[in-house]
């Protein structure tokens, strides 16, 4: 048996979290869970841990109102961004659960924010999705990378799927 989400909350100081598979889409298997309500979610809690790997994050109040930052890099380039917004009461931003996507018209400050997480990884990927929100302090955070058949947006964005075709096709041809 994995540790409680009682035990975690003892030592964490977050009053409510967010438990998802490390690897996942469309908020499959995502729970808010407050401090108060963790018994409620053991049983699932433990379950989830048992079928994959799952992870904590602390749960940020302000993508409530202000959404999250989705950003798109081809090639370590920067090509183009949307605001996810949850539908009112709900946490989840994506569209697949009422939630809103618009095109976002990224900070400089935004952009270099995802360009240094996508250096962090070591090797640039052909394409990558950084997703970004502000905290309680107002502070950019990495949310998570999305590396694996992320959404691009490219309805959002046509010239963006052909940035990727063109980046795909070159790097098709070096090899």
């Amino acid at each position: 048996m994995n540790k409680s989400l009682g035990s975690y909350f003892n030592e964490l100081p977050w009053e409510e979290i967010i438990l998802k598979p490390r690897v996942s889409g469309a908020a499959r298997e995502t729970y808010r869970i407050s401090r108060r309500d963790a018994s409620d979610y053991e049983e699932k809690f433990q379950a989830l841990c048992q079928s994959e790997p799952m992870m904590l994050q602390e749960f940020q109040r302000t993508i409530l109102n202000k959404g999250e930052i989705s950003l798109v890099f081809i090639q370590g380039k920067y090509t183009h961004a949307v605001l996810k917004k949850g539908k009112p009461g709900d946490f989840r931003v994506q569209d697949d659960f009422g939630g809103s996507v618009s095109v976002h018209k990224a900070l400089d400050s935004e952009i270099k924010f995802g360009e240094k997480c996508l250096k962090a990884l070591g090797e640039i990927p052909l394409y990558a999705r950084v997703d970004i929100f502000y905290n309680q302090e107002n502070k950019l955070n990495l949310g998570e990378l999305e590396l694996i058949e992320p959404e691009l947006w490219f309805r959002l964005n046509p010239e963006g799927a052909n940035r990727l075709a063109e980046a795909f096709f070159t790097q098709k041809t070096k090899n």
